[in-house]
C-alpha cells in the first residue's frame, strides 16, 4: 500500500493510498490549523471502528442474522504528554434486531478482532483495546 499526501495550507493535508479516494486532514486554528477536517488521530480511532463494523456486519450476513441498527462507539485515552498516544480504547458494539442471538453477534465481534480486522491487530499491540457488547439496548444506555 502506498498513500501520497499534499499540503493544501497551513497545517491541512489532503491524501490518498491504493482506493484514490482523498481524505482531507486539518488541526485547530490555535497551533496553526483551519480546523475545516478530522484530526489524524481521529481518523486512526475512525479507521478501528470502520475495519471492525465492516467485518461484524460481513460476518452476521454471512451467519443470515439480520440486523435493523448498528452503532459503533470509541472512546481512547490518551496519554498526558508529547507524543499524546492512545493508551486505552474502548469500544461499545450496539446493535438492534428482533431476532438477533448475543452468542451470533459476540462470535462476528471475536472473529474481527482476532482474525479479520487489521486495524485493530495492529493497534491492540500498542495498547490495550476493551469490548463491551450491548444487543438491543435502550437509546440512553
Amino acid at each position: 500500500m502506498e498513500a501520497k499526501l499534499k499540503w493544501v495550507d497551513g497545517l491541512m493535508f489532503a491524501g490518498a493510498a491504493d482506493s484514490k479516494h482523498w481524505v482531507v486532514m486539518d488541526t485547530d486554528a490555535s497551533v496553526g490549523g483551519h480546523d475545516g477536517a478530522a484530526r489524524p488521530l481521529e481518523l486512526i480511532l475512525l479507521g478501528l471502528g470502520g475495519c471492525t463494523g465492516m467485518d461484524v456486519v460481513a460476518i452476521l450476513r454471512k451467519m443470515r442474522v439480520a440486523v435493523e441498527r448498528f452503532e459503533l462507539v470509541l472512546n481512547a485515552e490518551r496519554a498526558d504528554n508529547h507524543p499524546k498516544v492512545f493508551t486505552r480504547v474502548r469500544m461499545q458494539y450496539r446493535l438492534w434486531g428482533p431476532e438477533l442471538d448475543p452468542a451470533k453477534v459476540q462470535k462476528a465481534v471475536d472473529l474481527s478482532r482476532t482474525t479479520y480486522c487489521s486495524v485493530s491487530a495492529m493497534l491492540s499491540r500498542a495498547f490495550p483495546i476493551e469490548i463491551e457488547i450491548a444487543v438491543n439496548p435502550q437509546d440512553g444506555d
